[in-house]
């Protein structure tokens, strides 16, 4: 290892090191004046982001022997991740001091996190991989339990962790089987040595394959293995449902795209298949159970689910123009998913969570404003143009067109109009029921600027997408 193998990897060492400067500064904070935590963070996350921005490195490098990966796709993956991580961080603060939950352990955690999402993100081999996937993991069982008085959060916690342990040791077993087979954990090797051997491309091979799905399908939330999402959604805290509702699903794309694409994609036709099964089950279920929910945090759930199945179904197609699709669908959705759980936390106050969908009835009555921010991110997510979700379905089934697949771009289309249900339901009780709840709207002014520039974000990414798009096919197209 050399110098630049340690300037590249710079914002994880950086992070790292800022998470312990935290962590001892919280001991010396006293519960009043725990916003020093807070902003210590912010500026931590600054410090990080600058970092990552002044290190890139031109092109692709691999480094730490093969482990760890420099290139455009974990650059813009690291920048998304780092900013929602921000955002999540600072619509959480009044909703954790209104419920005396304000401690440091949530911002560590969340930090802790972020490590291993920037480490699965730049992972070159299964062991990296493996490595970021369970530092992220760790750090999200234990922020369910954050809130220790809330039996509902112990309960969702306690089903995350030992769903999330099997399938962490079925991606674990498939690994196995993948190494044993190619004779390598390194991702670029793993390729070549399936190109150069067809024989690898054996029973074996698909063994462990299937395993391996089984872990990244449980990261994403994708039918069959969905059952913890609704469950931790629900129970867990607002503040964290929004945290591992966002970035998160950057790491899983990363994830994704790591494994089949740059290990396995020699091999599509192996498991496409799975993927395609996976995905088009997550659109069916996600969508249609999602009509049946009166609970906001458990319906967005669901409807993650649905997401999910968009996002997999263009992995599925095999081509860059697939995989572009796959990274514009997933930036755009985490755009709107934190400002939906935003405004869910702006609604909720101390001894009350604005979890029902009732607590949106009149919401126009209240606050116009706020009203027209959840309209254009509920339209958004149901896939009306002219905001951002219109284009991000549109690209994933242009995609899928494009890859011959006419049948399944119906089902993707029904699938939707099936999901604007849910979605429009929410706008009909915010303008056209009489409010339940009259209490004034509180939130600090940087996070109703925040959460207002959220909302416009969705509608100008909507009106000018074609950068973004651009962005997309030239990292991965």
């Amino acid at each position: 290892m050399n110098l630049v193998d340690y300037i590249s990897a710079a914002p994880e060492m950086t992070l790292l090191g800022l998470i312990c400067v935290v962590l001892v500064a919280d001991l010396f904070v006293e519960d009043e004046k725990r916003v020093i935590t807070f902003w210590l963070t912010m500026i931590s996350l600054a410090i990080t982001l600058w970092v990552l921005l002044t290190t890139a490195p031109s092109g692709s490098i691999v480094l730490f022997h093969g482990a760890y990966i420099s290139d455009p796709l974990s650059q813009a993956m690291k920048i998304a991740v780092v900013g929602f991580v921000a955002v999540a961080f600072l619509y959480a603060r009044d909703y954790l001091r209104a419920n005396d939950l304000h401690k440091g352990e949530y911002y560590v955690l969340g930090m802790f996190g972020l490590l291993g999402m920037m480490i699965m993100i730049s992972a070159h081999n299964m062991l990296s991989m493996y490595l970021g996937l369970e530092t992220l993991a760790l750090s999200q069982y234990a922020l369910v339990a954050f809130d220790r008085n809330n039996s509902n959060s112990a309960e969702a916690a306690m089903k995350y962790f030992v769903l999330g342990a099997i399938a962490s040791g079925a991606l674990l077993y498939g690994i196995s089987w993948v190494y044993g087979v190619t004779g390598t954990l390194d991702f670029a090797v793993m390729a070549a040595n399936l190109a150069a051997d067809p024989d690898m491309n054996s029973l074996p091979l698909w063994f462990g394959i299937a395993f391996m799905i089984v872990g990244i399908a449980f990261k994403f939330g994708a039918v069959p293995f969905h059952m913890w999402l609704p469950d931790v959604y629900e129970g867990a805290r607002s503040p964290v449902t929004l945290y591992i509702a966002s970035a998160p699903k950057i790491a899983a794309l990363a994830l994704t795209l790591r494994i089949l694409v740059d290990g396995l994609g020699g091999v599509h036709a192996v498991w496409a298949d799975m993927i395609m099964v996976l995905a088009v089950l997550s659109l069916l279920v996600g969508n249609v159970i999602a009509i049946a929910q009166t609970n906001i945090k458990r319906m967005l759930g669901y409807s993650t689910i649905a997401h999910v199945g968009f996002i997999l179904l263009a992995v599925f197609c095999g081509t860059g123009k697939g995989n572009a699709a796959a990274l514009f669908y997933t930036l755009t959705y985490v755009v709107a998913t934190v400002g939906a759980f935003g405004i869910i936390i702006l609604l909720s106050r101390r001894g009350h969570e604005a979890e029902n969908l009732s607590d949106f009835k009149g919401l126009n009555q209240r606050s116009p404003w706020t009203a027209v921010m959840m309209m254009f991110i509920m339209l958004s997510l149901a896939g009306i143009p002219p905001l951002v979700g219109f284009f991000g379905k549109l690209n994933v089934i242009d995609a899928v067109l494009s890859s011959g697949y006419t049948g399944l771009a119906i089902v993707m289309v029904l699938a939707s109009v099936v999901g604007a249900y849910y979605y429009l339901r929410v706008i009909w009780y915010m303008y056209f029921e009489e409010a339940e709840d009259q209490a004034l709207l509180q939130a600090s002014t940087d996070t109703r600027v925040v959460l207002g520039l959220n909302a416009v974000a969705v509608l100008a990414l909507g009106i000018v997408p074609g950068w973004l798009w651009a962005l997309c096919v030239t990292i991965l197209g």
